[in-house]
């Protein structure tokens, strides 16, 4: 069954309204040291030609990996040759550092808990003081390096995700004193320094995190019906502002990570998944940005620092279509409401569980291990083809025109949200991530913009289960584990050969569409 949208006529000489490119703000990665790898860097350069990302955010900035921070004999040493190398090379390319300050090094930590594989000290600092003299040193050395010019430009932020334990073995007051000893270090060096916080975790129904600790018995998720028509709040964000207008401290972005489910880090340890309904990253935004209208701090910027369909490094869906029309209708609903809303991750050269055991093994990136693209690739280079002034919206589309050059370009998507209410259901297994690929329903796109020149030549490039993805080749070459170098060059040619072709307006100027949106495909009409 073909669902047909209504037939809209829009006048593409309309005025509009800007359009505030969200999702090219910032992408995230895993962690600093994978960025000192040669494919790492490579697939960035890819990322950021293509998709426009204008910052990157990683963790363990600070980790022992890096050699940032010694003691000798009572003596702190610093380091700063390895993250040297790594913010050179973003530089060059085009990326700025939104720099996420974490984790503890061992030699400054109170603890031994740490996270991941590769052992991240998630302990408090055992010497406030130390950390702030850390801090200090670390923004002093960026600006004597790069100039405060280039300094202004970057965002700091304190900590990740300090609401979860495995991230942060403090309290709620321990952050917040973490915050307080750093925001100040780093306004004591120029008062434009942009810092921000809390970075914590996805939206949640209840109380939990209401007091100094996470209280796992206040969950509700699984316990109360219709809980999705609750009101999911921001952890921590109101008490957070609340916190620092009482102690007088700047805020110039607030950060956290809305999503669109209810577990964080891999299951939080229970194996029990939860998405959400397909509209929650909109309204999880729209309270979002309320709170900060109506704190102490109404100018202050709102960046989400990490988000996707699930913050699992091993869900399926996140390597398939449906994650691809996902990405592309959340940016659109959101982009009035926030100043950012970063992916998580631009690649699978990431191991926050180690290495994947498949080639595609539903690890965060928009692009695999071994280069392939996945086609959330495309969705944020669709995106990035964007004009700046949004003309009108259809329905599970938009229209939109350059300042520049008065060029028009629209984006279309197909999520069957009847078929699936939710975001992408999360699953750790490629067959059910595929049985809910099939089971979309097309959609006739019918669609005149007139006020063109006549004959006005637009280019249509479309991602569908048979362009722009390469997981039906690498099925038909037997799921090879890992391919061979010339299976890799085919599956990287089939991951970049999106289906195009061509149309024009008429001599009244006016373009007629009418196109058929495959099941969870992806449509882009740019004008030549």
């Amino acid at each position: 069954m073909c669902i047909t949208l209504t037939i809209q006529e829009i006048n593409i000489s309309q005025e509009g309204k800007k359009l505030t490119p969200i999702w090219n703000k910032c992408v995230g990665a895993g962690r600093a040291n994978e960025g000192l790898r040669a494919n790492w860097l490579e697939q960035l350069q890819m990322v950021v030609s293509e998709c426009g990302f204008e910052y990157i955010r990683f963790h363990g900035l600070f980790h022992d990996d890096m050699f940032v921070y010694n003691e000798v004999n009572g003596a702190v040493a610093h380091n700063w040759q390895y993250v040297d190398e790594l913010f050179d090379r973003l530089l060059d390319m085009g990326i700025r550092p939104f720099v996420e300050f974490g984790f503890t090094p061992k030699d400054l930590a109170s603890g031994e808990g740490t996270v991941f594989w590769w052992k991240g000290n998630v302990t408090p600092p055992s010497s406030y003081e130390a950390w702030t003299e850390l801090i200090y040193q670390s923004v002093q050395h960026w600006i004597q390096r790069y100039g405060i010019d280039e300094v202004l430009q970057w965002f700091f932020e304190v900590w990740n995700e300090p609401n979860l334990s495995p991230f942060w073995k403090g309290t709620r007051t321990q952050y917040y004193e973490l915050y307080k000893c750093s925001v100040q270090a780093i306004k004591s060096i120029h008062p434009k320094l942009r810092v921000g916080g809390p970075a914590t975790s996805n939206f949640v129904p209840d109380d939990r995190f209401d007091g100094d600790r996470e209280d796992l018995s206040k969950h509700q998720t699984f316990t109360s019906p219709n809980i999705d028509d609750a009101e999911w709040r921001p952890v921590w964000v109101k008490d957070f502002l609340e916190y620092c207008s009482r102690e007088q401290l700047p805020v110039d972005f607030v950060s956290c990570h809305p999503y669109p489910t209810d577990f964080a880090l891999d299951g939080h340890g229970n194996g029990r998944n939860y998405s959400r309904s397909v509209e929650a990253t909109r309204r999880d935004l729209t309270l979002l940005k309320r709170i900060v209208q109506e704190s102490a701090f109404p100018e202050a910027e709102i960046h989400l620092t990490e988000w996707s369909s699930s913050p699992s490094p091993r869900d399926h869906s996140h390597d398939h279509l449906p994650a691809a029309a996902y990405v592309v209708k959340a940016n659109l609903d959101a982009a009035s409401l926030t100043d950012s809303l970063s992916y998580w991750t631009f690649t699978d050269v990431f191991e926050e569980k180690g290495a994947g055991a498949s080639i595609f093994h539903g690890g965060f990136g928009m692009v695999n291990f071994q280069g392939i693209v996945k086609p959330t690739f495309h969705a944020y280079r669709f995106l990035n083809r964007l004009g700046d002034i949004e003309i009108d919206r259809v329905e599970q589309g938009i229209v939109t025109r350059s300042s520049k050059d008065g060029r028009i370009a629209a984006l279309f998507y197909n999520y069957d949200h009847e078929s699936v209410p939710t975001a992408p259901p999360v699953t750790n297994n490629r067959e059910e991530a595929e049985q809910v690929q099939q089971s979309g329903r097309p959609r006739s796109l019918q669609l005149q913009l007139s006020g063109l020149k006549p004959n006005s030549l637009f280019r249509v490039e479309a991602v569908d289960e048979e362009h722009g993805y390469a997981i039906p080749l690498w099925k038909g070459m037997g799921l090879p584990e890992p391919p061979n170098r010339e299976q890799t060059q085919l599956l990287k040619a089939a991951s970049q050969r999106t289906r195009q072709s061509a149309l024009s307006a008429d001599e009244n100027g006016v373009l007629h569409l009418n196109i058929e949106l495959a099941p969870w495909s992806i449509l882009l009409l740019k004008q030549v």
